[in-house]
């Protein structure tokens, strides 16, 4: 079971679109320097269809793209969570951030506009800098296009 800890619409998480990002806690990386440390506590409220299903009543008018920020502990729950959402409405994009530095085996990218994969390490900066190890994938025709440098301002 997937619990998150709050939600906001931004901007920046993902290039050209107005989001709203969900921040999932019981995060087991446990990176050094993390900003949302917060999130490896497993505390906060359930998510699932019927929390997603209000949101969506709430913001669909107003929002380009759901992310799931975290999950990592339940991989497989957040893609049945984007499927959820992309059978209720198809204009809304759904994007996940991953600290993985790969995918599960056996997930499938088929529900999945953008996925961003890799720990943070704070000796690399997080996806503005160039030296990131962290990775910014579109998801066009079920394969990963890196878009890392759209968050470079070089």
């Amino acid at each position: 079971m997937l619990r998150y800890i709050n939600y906001d619409i931004v901007f920046q998480e993902i290039p050209d679109e107005v989001t709203l990002a969900v921040n999932i806690s019981c995060c087991p990386h446990r990176c050094a320097g993390c900003h949302s440390s917060h999130l490896q506590e497993d505390i906060g409220e359930t998510l699932d269809e019927n929390v997603l299903s209000v949101w969506l009543e709430n913001y669909g008018n107003a929002i380009t793209c759901l992310c799931f920020m975290g999950g990592d502990a339940e991989p497989h729950e957040v893609e049945r969570l984007a499927d959820y959402i992309r059978k209720k409405n198809d204009r809304i994009k759904t994007a996940w951030y991953s600290g993985r530095a790969n995918l599960p085996a056996d997930f499938s990218l088929v529900n999945f506009d953008y996925i961003k994969l890799g720990a943070y390490m704070e000796h690399l900066g997080g996806l503005n800098a160039p030296s990131t190890n962290q990775r910014f994938f579109r998801i066009e025709k079920g394969k990963m296009i890196d878009r890392t440098s759209r968050f470079w301002k070089i």
